[in-house]
């Protein structure tokens, strides 16, 4: 019996990203194609074979696949099983399209530490109001996948900024509620996104969504003792919904919000 293909397809709210798509295929098998974005695929079951450039590759679980754009491809299950894959189209705000030759001559990439980032992204962006964290993450992913398409294989050491780490800070502070996207903070900040991400982990020792996330847990249990309910506290301290609240709230206090008030 042929299982039936599962599709889930999106445009987060994320700058960078384009569409994420997620699939479940088994006998579905993709014509020559082009995509006028990069392809940033992993595989979690099954394998896919395809063809770029007139030369035949595959895409295997525990890879990164990375194809460029305009150039073009198919894609077929190598197995009679199927495949099931995730892919996040990538716009030229994060790669540069004159790395496009050496995407074409090495498209797959063996790094596991970057696959284990790509599977965190997917996760972020499937958590409405974590986009901080999801802006986070793939700007370091473009990083690191520049480092491979420059071939720059020995990263240089991150720059301390104590300055720019703590007008980051003052920044958070003063939208706790309101938010603020990574790249707006790095317009106002003049600084690239990911830079501002390493600064300010290497000053505080914690992510910029995640000093933002427990400024806002910290607002809601001083609204909670006061008596707000849950959902009114939500929508005040800047989270998604009550849910989100609830999950991020456990996570740092150790119980629900409304266990809390009582």
């Amino acid at each position: 019996m042929v299982a039936p293909s599962q599709i889930q397809a999106w445009r987060p709210p994320v700058g960078g990203i384009a569409e994420a798509f997620h699939a479940r295929f088994t006998d579905h098998a993709y014509p020559m194609h082009v995509h006028d974005t990069w392809t940033l695929l992993i595989v979690d079951e099954g394998a896919v074979r395809y063809d770029l450039d007139r030369h035949e590759h595959g895409a295997l679980d525990g890879m990164v696949t990375l194809l460029p754009p305009l150039v073009a491809h198919d894609g077929r299950s190598a197995t009679p099983r199927g495949f099931r894959k995730r892919v996040l189209y990538l716009d030229g705000t994060l790669l540069d399209e004159a790395l496009a030759g050496r995407a074409v001559d090495s498209p797959e990439i063996a790094d596991p530490v970057l696959r284990q980032r790509i599977h965190r992204l997917h996760g972020a962006l499937l958590r409405p109001g974590d986009e901080l964290e999801a802006e986070s993450r793939v700007e370091l992913i473009a990083e690191r996948l520049r480092g491979h398409l420059r071939r720059e294989h020995e990263a240089a050491a991150p720059r301390r900024d104590r300055r720019l780490a703590h007008r980051m800070r003052d920044l958070l502070d003063g939208r706790v509620a309101a938010g603020v996207s990574l790249r707006e903070a790095a317009a106002a900040l003049h600084a690239h996104p990911a830079h501002l991400v390493r600064c300010f982990g290497l000053e505080f020792g914690i992510a910029p969504h995640q000093y933002l996330l427990t400024r806002r847990v910290d607002r809601a249990r001083r609204l909670l003792l006061a008596g707000e309910p849950p959902h009114a506290v939500a929508a005040r301290t800047g989270f998604y919904d009550q849910s989100h609240l609830t999950r991020h709230f456990k996570r740092v206090v150790g119980t629900t919000p409304a266990r809390y008030a009582a």
